[in-house]
């Protein structure tokens, strides 16, 4: 090996040492939270977290809403013990910060938004599509027109109706609407999806399994004379013998309810998508 090629490879061998040490962080280089054992410290993230690790039992910490963390330092700290580091993983991204302990209760956060500067790109493995776009892909199928014409169901002067069925990745999409052709408003009480036994005989059991939604598009309460929601639930299979539904019940005790049930093979239906439709600038 002549000199020209052991200078490059030393080179080399350098640089990749230097970079894996710039790619390092340490505490010193973190954001800092002064905390208090008085004072609770609320850190904000502008997406749903998937995961918290606090890396001290000198900090008592929960998860009151999706995307906020409670934090609070126990007692026993000092002015300016350092208690440890707080991570925090959300569907993109992760952020870290250094937790001090500050005996003045005016110095310490109550409230810490995680600033774009302080996100560090982060490819969740548990997160094949995020809320984020969830919410996107549907807010174009709510626009867009529907396909289904002959899946709807009546009641009470309401008529529900199926208008798409998207997959995108592991969930779909299931886009619904209501039109109430009373003269009366319809306060939402809860919206289920359920898979339900298509018959049921005095003979046999009925099994009712209760199914998250991963994400509702619409938030309204209430409606006069229409209605258009966007669910999203993870893919599932089930047999010909069940169905899967959808009710929209009203507040009232003896308020109205409507229901409308999918059959599978509307649901295999939901592979045929328009790309244009679901691309996401």
């Amino acid at each position: 090996m002549n000199t020209l090629i052991k200078k490059i490879l030393l080179v080399t061998v350098y640089m990749a040492v230097v970079s894996s040490v710039v790619a390092q962080n340490t505490f010193l280089e973190m954001e800092v939270l002064t905390v208090n054992e008085q004072v609770t410290t609320l850190v904000t993230a502008n997406e749903p977290v998937r995961f918290v690790d606090i890396s001290t039992d000198k900090i008592a910490g929960d998860q009151p809403i999706n995307n906020v963390i409670r934090l609070k330092p126990k007692e026993g700290a000092t002015d300016g013990d350092i208690l440890g580091i707080v991570t925090i993983v959300t569907e993109r991204y992760r952020a870290q910060y250094g937790l001090v302990y500050t005996s003045r209760v005016s110095e310490a956060v109550t409230d810490k938004e995680i600033a774009l500067e302080e996100m560090q790109g982060y490819n969740n493995p548990a997160v094949s599509l995020s809320t984020a776009n969830m919410y996107a892909y549907a807010r174009r199928i709510w626009n867009s027109p529907a396909r289904f014409r002959d899946v709807s169901s009546r009641g009470h002067r309401l008529r529900m109706r199926l208008n798409n069925i998207y997959t995108v990745g592991e969930y779909f999409f299931i886009d619904f609407s209501i039109s109430n052709r009373s003269n009366i408003r319809f306060d939402i009480d809860e919206v289920h999806l359920k898979l339900t036994d298509k018959k049921i005989t005095k003979a046999t059991n009925s099994q009712t399994v209760e199914l998250k939604p991963e994400m509702m598009l619409e938030k309204s309460a209430s409606f006069q004379k229409g209605y258009r929601n966007v669910i999203a639930v993870k893919k599932l299979t089930f047999p010909n013998d069940k169905v899967l539904s959808i009710e929209v019940s009203e507040k009232q005790i003896s308020g109205r309810a409507v229901k409308l049930n999918i059959d599978y093979e509307d649901v295999l239906s939901a592979d045929s998508f328009h790309d244009v439709l679901l691309d996401i600038d």
